[in-house]
């Protein structure tokens, strides 16, 4: 693990945009910038931060945290389905196979929380006992588990407008995935979700629910952006876990909290981050990466953008 001073003296060394030349078209994200290049996508992971759908800033090593722990689930889920990872030449970058995205969102919860108005404890606080059409017993209470874990679909909405409810039948009904092939997108996500709470288990960590986004490659069925990350993922400290309690979040909600704590909602000018509480949300991710992989973060080089340039020629030349 970094010192906090190592992570404090990073911070105006976050990596915020990187520029490549003769890689085609670039786009860029909220957290991403992403080059199309003979058929492929050079995803590269910057270190901004997103919340209440804005970017609200940069954590140094986040980009690399998100980069290698979505390579690594993706190695440690490849004998479930089949993913986009072509090769991983630098910390912050992934080579990606171009797939046919799915128009569905699968959002996998195993507790029962959330505060928006399209979570599930909002839904079934109001009185909704079959959110998503997914039958739920009378009695749970707020961040309790979830008898099994359950898929909640959504399609991908418009910039500011909550994403659409859907059920497992409006999909099918209205031509979104065909029956046999969402059938298979639900296996795979309740496979690897299993897998995450295993994994998560083991690391003293509780993996809530998160958000998987599949894709078709070669006609075969693919989990593609990222997995598992504090970013996708929703984790909790499992020994502060305590019915009727409000767990310690190991994720970006503690990023969303400090907002709110400042009035901020998503509205307006967000307030700036300061400096220490920028390297504690860094220390948040690289701890959350130790744990679950078991491996010390070692971070690549500053510059890097100079890095990643250097690396993506090395990995041209090597692979003529």
């Amino acid at each position: 693990m970094l010192t906090y001073d190592e992570l404090l003296n990073a911070v105006p060394n976050a990596l915020k945009s990187v520029e490549l030349t003769g890689y085609g078209e670039k786009i860029t994200g909220k957290v991403r910038d992403i080059y199309v290049h003979d058929g492929q996508y050079i995803l590269i992971t910057t270190d901004r931060v997103s919340a209440f759908d804005r970017v609200l800033g940069a954590i140094p090593f986040k980009g690399q945290v998100l980069n290698q722990l979505s390579a690594w689930w993706f190695e440690k889920t490849s004998d479930i389905v089949a993913n986009h990872v072509v090769a991983v030449p630098d910390p912050n970058v992934t080579i990606a196979r171009s797939a046919e995205t799915l128009p569905v969102e699968v959002v996998v919860r195993g507790y029962i929380t959330g505060v928006t108005s399209t979570s599930i404890w909002t839904l079934y606080e109001q009185g909704d006992r079959k959110p998503y059409g997914i039958e739920l017993p009378d009695g749970l209470q707020k961040n309790d588990p979830l008898p099994t874990p359950i898929i909640t679909p959504t399609t991908k909405a418009p910039s500011g407008v909550h994403d659409e409810r859907l059920t497992r039948n409006e999909i099918i009904e209205k031509g979104l995935v065909e029956k046999a092939l969402w059938e298979q997108v639900e296996a795979a996500a309740l496979a690897i979700f299993a897998r995450g709470q295993e994994v998560a288990k083991k690391a003293g960590l509780i993996l809530v629910d998160t958000k998987y986004e599949f894709g078709m490659i070669d006609g075969k069925l693919a989990i593609i952006d990222e997995i598992h990350t504090p970013d996708s993922s929703r984790y909790w400290v499992a020994d502060t876990y305590e019915r009727g309690k409000e767990p310690e979040n190991f994720d970006k909600e503690t990023l969303r909290k400090w907002f709110i704590d400042q009035g901020y909602r998503g509205e307006g000018v967000p307030p700036q981050m300061p400096d220490d509480f920028i390297a504690y949300m860094a220390e948040r991710y690289i701890t959350a990466y130790e744990q679950l992989t078991g491996q010390t973060f070692v971070p690549g080089e500053l510059p890097a953008d100079e890095r990643i340039a250097r690396n993506m020629k090395a990995y041209q030349l090597k692979n003529r």
